[in-house]
């Protein structure tokens, strides 16, 4: 019963500490010490919860937890200012108006405070690295390790770039508020980065025992939507709004009744989500209407409206799937965009056409922990029934892999592979008899 009640806290922790340190950051004005606060709630939870059970709103008992502790704080901390007078009237006045709307906020909405975090993470006084790793690590409830798996670099590079972030806003005395116009334009491509990380965090989940955390791809989506009417002039929010709508249209697609991954291509496609899927076809024309080149998100967002214009895979215009690709290559290389690339080459000109792509990939250093590039490899493979040779690319891609139920995809296919080579060798051999 312990072991439940710790993985409920848990899960409820991983949903609504992204809120709760937002909302704790409006109102301290310190990201660092917000963060101290929900994390002081989550021991009260952790504490209290096991024998009271779960709350039935838990977001708001933690959200009051953590602003009486917030508020205790400030007091403490006026009191021993006042002891040791070592801080001015404006320190005092500051930390007087401070607990006034800590306290007055004890019921207030807090609004849209993630977007708010999201924009002060991607302030200019830090470098572009550390604004996407702040704020997955603050609103998408990512640890270290998976915010490292996604951009294919070590740990400890992800933990030293949160550290320093957090310490550079706290010095620079970053405001906790919306950008002004000028100033929009510099942090859009930051913010809808870490967005979309999010959301495919959400999507494809980097690890644990399911396939999706579908509250992160919910939580991308409501401030992808919020961020298209600030910035409703800027074609790439709203390419990427109609991404992020088209591939969420298929979530309840892709997962079977065991929560087992179903590949794209064996998806029942009338269960994809019709509402969402219009809803991003919309969205990828208002940005097409608002001209220039496209960038990479509306160009991924009319490659993910090609599956959702087939009614079924045989429909899949695949040759344009290749093209989009290669024009997203030119506008920013990079060795996974090539690995989908080879993927839709495959599937328009044949696997071999495909693999031969793939092949140039192997080398890549930052490719040499990618699950997806022995996966791919894998099945390019078998379907040049060179068997063996799949099943061990599989093979090697399950044990790469974080993710529980990928693994055992991955795994499934590695012994149909090995049976598809024993079946071909009996064959082989039976032959070999007859002739002799």
């Amino acid at each position: 019963m312990s072991t439940d009640i710790h993985r409920a806290i848990d899960a409820v922790w991983r949903i609504e500490s992204p809120r709760l340190i937002a909302g704790l950051a409006r109102m301290v004005r310190d990201v660092s010490l917000a963060e101290d606060l929900a994390q002081d709630a989550l021991v009260a939870a952790l504490e209290r919860w096991p024998e009271s059970g779960i709350p039935d709103n838990p977001g708001a008992w933690l959200m009051a937890a953590a602003k009486h502790r917030a508020i205790d704080t400030f007091r403490r901390a006026k009191l021993l200012e006042r002891k040791h007078q070592e801080l001015g009237r404006e320190v005092d006045a500051r930390q007087e108006a401070a607990v006034a709307a800590l306290e007055s906020a004890i019921d207030d909405h807090v609004g849209d405070d993630l977007l708010r975090l999201i924009f002060v993470a991607c302030h200019p006084v830090l470098t572009p690295e550390a604004r996407v790793a702040l704020t997955l690590r603050l609103l998408g409830g990512l640890t270290t390790d998976e915010i490292a798996r996604a951009f294919l670099v070590p740990e400890p590079t992800i933990a030293q770039r949160i550290v320093r972030a957090k310490r550079t806003l706290s010095e620079k005395r970053v405001p906790f508020e919306l950008p002004r116009k000028a100033e929009l334009a510099e942090r859009l491509s930051s913010v809808l980065e870490v967005i979309y990380l999010v959301f495919n965090e959400g999507y494809s989940a980097t690890a644990g025992d399911d396939l999706m955390r579908p509250a992160l791809c919910e939580e991308a989506l409501r401030l992808g939507r919020i961020l298209a009417e600030l910035a409703s002039a800027e074609p790439e929010v709203h390419g990427l709004v109609a991404l992020m709508e088209i591939q969420a249209s298929r979530a309840a697609s892709r997962v079977g009744l065991a929560g087992e991954p179903i590949l794209l291509l064996d998806q029942d496609r009338s269960r994809w989500d019709q509402l969402l899927i219009s809803r991003g076809l919309a969205a990828l024309d208002r940005s097409q209407k608002l001209g220039g080149a496209r960038g990479p998100y509306t160009l991924q967002a009319a490659i993910a409206a090609c599956h959702a214009r087939a009614t079924m895979p045989a429909e899949t215009n695949w040759e344009r799937i290749a093209s989009l690709y290669q024009e997203l290559l030119e506008y920013s290389p990079s060795p996974v965009i090539e690995l989908n690339r080879a993927v839709a080459v495959a599937m328009a000109f044949g696997p071999a056409a495909g693999l031969e792509i793939v092949e140039t990939l192997t080398q890549e250093p930052s490719l040499k922990t990618y699950h997806l590039l022995p996966s791919v490899r894998g099945d390019l493979l078998s379907k040049l029934d060179r068997n063996e040779e799949a099943c061990t690319e599989f093979e090697r891609a399950a044990s790469l892999t974080r993710n529980a139920r990928e693994r055992d995809l991955l795994l499934n296919r590695a012994r149909a592979c090995a049976e598809a080579n024993r079946q071909s060798s009996h064959v082989g051999n039976s032959k070999a008899s007859r002739t002799n």
